[in-house]
């Protein structure tokens, strides 16, 4: 994935920003990302070398579960901006966001299958936004769900 590359530029190739990644193991595995102008949530399990888009399962986002997810990812911006400890355990807020989010965070059985195709912008990793995480979002190869 080269990069990072400028935000004007990911927005005219169509590209649109992530606002929170939950989990990430050899690229963004798990988060809340805009689709088609409508925040989702997404959950990939189908890695790719880099350059090529990563299967995810995706599924729209309800106002107050992005608002409970950017409050959270803020708690842990400022803890990794200031090089604290993870919130977990330590902030209560991030527990009670976490408990309360738990149930959003799971795949639905209506979950759509999209591939993500993931670049980086030249800002901070961890900023209150949502950091440098940029999607672009293809149709799957993949028409039904299993999960």
């Amino acid at each position: 994935m080269p990069g990072p590359w400028d935000e004007q530029q990911l927005i005219a190739d169509g590209f649109e920003r992530a606002y929170a990644v939950l989990d990430w193991y050899d690229g963004p595995r798990q988060g809340l990302a805009v689709i088609n102008g409508v925040p989702h949530y997404f959950e990939g399990w189908d890695h790719h070398p880099a350059n090529v888009a990563d299967e995810y399962f995706v599924w729209p986002a309800s106002e107050a579960a992005v608002a409970m997810e950017r409050e959270q990812w803020a708690i842990f911006v400022r803890c990794e901006v200031w090089r604290e400890e993870h919130p977990a355990g330590v902030d209560a807020r991030y527990d009670e966001l976490d408990l309360l989010l738990a149930p959003h965070r799971q795949v639905p059985d209506a979950a759509r299958r999209l591939m993500g195709e993931v670049r980086l912008d030249d800002g901070d990793r961890y900023r209150p936004d949502g950091g440098d995480l940029w999607f672009r979002w293809h149709p799957s190869s993949e028409a039904s769900v299993d999960h």
